[in-house]
């Protein structure tokens, strides 16, 4: 970009003249009506404003328009042309925007013409997230990439719409449009691809906050993000958790267990394979609540699946269980729920309520009631709406982000970590059960010779007749001599459907 920057210094006067020779309407064919305001207070802002061509037009249809541009001297240009114009210059560059981001604005449309391809391919994702967290709820990004040969004097990078659609997909973002079109300058070499962009809108302002806390360049840890995508798991998966506040209009309580419980889970694969969850350490020594529990656990060998609502555990392991959701319990309360805040506010978004005294029973049953012992963790309610509506949005991005923090990690500590490790570890796997294999193992053996009888009748059966309603693994039963034909129903009671259930 700093190169760049020199040849358009170098060139202001020739470029900023071929500039001013075509109008937005030209330039911007297909995206132009869709930058047109909608309702008042509008606010745009212009990367890479070279002349101040679209800036002008953009300001002309009533927009308050912030204009970057890192050329001094393409600066100097805009003013010769536009000098009167109403429209706040700004010197700045991709990928950080430092500048812009302390104006404190939110942009509903945000343009950037002929610029991406000026962005080095490694500074595209920083850049992708820095022109998302500037956006509006609904607000539009509008993007123009150039296909072609760069010209002689002045080097660019190769530009693809799969590579904009996939930035746009961890960043939570919808591809409104897209638009292929030929040069206008008629250049035959280069064609254009015009991509419009939309920010989606709750209508409540959640999105925003989340997306403040998601995207957010600096964090030191993955807890923040562990604790929205705990969140944002039970908003799908155990819904009914969340309880309506009592005393707050619009708020639940979810089991503060709960959470942690899901965050056991998340961490388990994680630490198990070494991946840094923090920027210096490595391991469960950098992570306050792995402590006595948590590493009984990854010692254990226990699969992370096993950690789910109505599980039970007893002896050793159910002590296990219980110190790291314990621990785990502690740290969301003292970390991420203390210091995830409102913005320009020191209130807490998520508020800890209180704990019931803990039970020491032999046997821990996770049921949502034993979960609740550790308190709750309160959620306003539009973030509770916004995770249950938008989860196919959120979840995803929350697992992308926590994959770039552990990569970013992972770099500063020297090590390498392979590209779908972090993704492998981050799946969330249910359990599935069928009895496929139960049928299978039926079959087979049916097939082998061995007869078949129905449990409840004694009756023989064919492998056609088999209708299998349960499977259980020869471990967990008692071996007893060969079956016998069952007892013959009471009086007055149903018989079974003949040969129905083996």
């Amino acid at each position: 970009m700093a190169d760049a920057v020199k040849i358009y210094d170098d060139q202001a006067s020739r470029l900023a003249a071929r500039y001013e020779q075509m109008s937005s309407d030209e330039a911007l064919p297909g995206i132009i009506e869709l930058l047109r305001p909608t309702g008042p207070l509008r606010v745009a802002l212009d990367v890479g404003a070279g002349s101040g061509r679209d800036a002008i037009w953009l300001s002309s249809q009533g927009y308050e328009v912030v204009a970057v541009e890192p050329s001094s001297g393409m600066r100097a240009e805009a003013q010769r042309f536009h000098g009167g114009a109403r429209v706040r210059w700004v010197d700045d560059r991709l990928p950080s925007l430092s500048k812009v981001h302390k104006l404190g604005l939110a942009f509903d449309v945000i343009l950037l013409s002929a610029v991406w391809q000026h962005v080095a391919p490694t500074d595209r994702p920083r850049a992708f997230r820095k022109l998302v967290t500037l956006l509006k709820p609904g607000g539009i990004l509008a993007m123009t990439l150039r296909h072609g040969p760069a010209p002689p004097d002045r080097p660019m990078h190769q530009v693809s719409l799969g590579e904009v659609e996939a930035l746009a997909r961890v960043s939570g973002v919808e591809v409104l449009r897209v638009f292929e079109q030929a040069d206008v300058q008629v250049r035959d070499e280069v064609n254009w691809t015009s991509v419009v962009l939309r920010m989606p809108d709750d209508g409540a302002g959640a999105l925003p906050l989340i997306r403040g806390i998601v995207l957010g360049d600096d964090k030191s840890s993955t807890y923040k993000i562990a604790l929205l995508r705990s969140l944002a798991l039970i908003a799908e998966l155990a819904p009914s958790a969340a309880i309506p506040a009592v005393d707050e209009l619009d708020a639940v309580d979810v089991p503060l267990g709960l959470v942690a419980l899901y965050w056991v889970r998340m961490y388990l694969p994680l630490v198990r394979v070494g991946l840094p969850q923090a920027p210096k350490n490595h391991g469960p020594d950098g992570l306050g609540f792995a402590k006595a529990g948590f590493r009984a656990l990854l010692a254990d060998r226990m699969p992370a699946q096993d950690l789910r609502v109505g599980a039970t555990f007893t002896f050793e392991r159910g002590s296990n269980v219980r110190a790291a959701i314990g621990d785990a319990a502690r740290t969301i309360a003292t970390m991420p729920a203390n210091f995830i805040r409102f913005p320009n506010s020191d209130r807490r978004v998520f508020e800890i309520r209180k704990v019931r005294p803990q039970r020491s029973a032999a046997t821990l049953e996770l049921s949502l009631e034993t979960l609740s012992d550790w308190g709750s963790l309160r959620v306003p309610g539009h973030i509770w709406r916004a995770l249950s509506r938008l989860g196919v949005w959120v979840e995803p991005v929350l697992v992308s982000e926590w994959g770039r923090l552990v990569r970013g990690y992972a770099d500063r500590m020297g090590g390498l970590v392979p590209a779908d490790a972090i993704d492998r570890q981050l799946a969330w796997e249910e359990p599935v059960r069928s009895t496929s294999m139960g049928k299978e193992a039926s079959q087979r053996l049916a097939a082998g010779g061995t007869s078949l009888r129905c449990v409840w009748t004694g009756v023989p059966l064919s492998s056609s007749q088999l209708d299998i309603d349960h499977c259980f693994p020869l471990g967990r039963v008692a071996m007893r001599r060969p079956l016998e034909p069952g007892p013959k129903p009471q009086a007055g009671e149903p018989a079974p459907k003949r040969g129905s259930h083996a």
